[in-house]
């Protein structure tokens, strides 16, 4: 996922896309301790796609803008 399509996304949409991430975060990361996951890179992947969902929350609670630096 793109930080640009995360952009595109509603509130609610970020929160249930969180929501999602975690759930099948937690899931992936029971698969690669039980050895049933292949694709063991999938997991930082999906790590990274929480990240931005999750900074695109924040940066939202905080007002902040794609572009605009704070003022010190």
């Amino acid at each position: 996922m793109k930080a640009s399509e995360v952009r595109n996304l509603t509130d609610a949409e970020l929160e249930m896309k969180e929501r999602n991430l975690r759930e099948e975060l937690q899931k992936m990361r029971f698969s690669k301790y039980t050895g049933e996951l292949a694709d063991t890179a999938a997991v930082e992947r999906l790590k990274r796609d929480l990240a931005r969902v999750a900074t695109e929350i924040r940066g939202r609670d905080l007002g902040i803008s794609q572009g605009v630096q704070a003022e010190e």
